[in-house]
């Protein structure tokens, strides 16, 4: 009976040369975005994310009020309704607040701290950047006076009359 040569093939080897060709290109798909970007001078801010429009409830045909808004033209206008550009939306909200149609336009994407947020009214943009503006506003106090202690050296107590 002939040997049989056992062939060891490492799985972990194999997983982690298809994750360096997903990592690669994923990086050559950002220096594109980048590219893409660079000509309408607008800072990617948030680098994932989704845009979707219902065509149902659209009337862009009558207002086309979201191609106007969209800074870096990401939004056309074709015979089907208003169509996206996804390489080219930045998901800043713009095309959502200018919308005359609650819930046309729903945008989700992610935070440089890795949180997803979503929103398709003008009323939660709103919420969700006044929630963002106080957690900055109170890590900025926060960095100049770490206890109430210090804030009271500074500026003293105001006395009861």
């Amino acid at each position: 009976m002939p040997e049989k040569k056992s062939q060891t093939v490492d799985i972990f080897d194999l997983l982690s040369e298809s994750g360096d060709k997903e990592s690669e290109e994923k990086t050559s798909v950002k220096s594109e975005r980048q590219e893409l970007l660079a000509a309408s001078k607008v800072k990617d801010i948030f680098p994932e994310g989704t845009i979707k429009i219902n065509k149902h409830t659209c009337v862009g045909v009558q207002c086309k009020l979201c191609i106007k808004a969209c800074p870096t033209n990401a939004l056309y206008w074709s015979s089907s309704g208003i169509g996206v550009i996804e390489d080219l939306c930045v998901y800043c909200e713009a095309c959502v607040l200018s919308c005359m149609v609650d819930d046309c336009i729903k945008v989700t994407r992610k935070r440089e701290d890795g949180k997803r947020e979503g929103f398709g009214k003008t009323r939660d943009i709103v919420v969700l950047n006044s929630s963002v503006n106080a957690k900055r506003r109170f890590q900025r106090v926060w960095e100049v006076f770490p206890c109430w202690e210090d804030y009271c050296k500074k500026y003293g107590t105001k006395k009861s009359r």
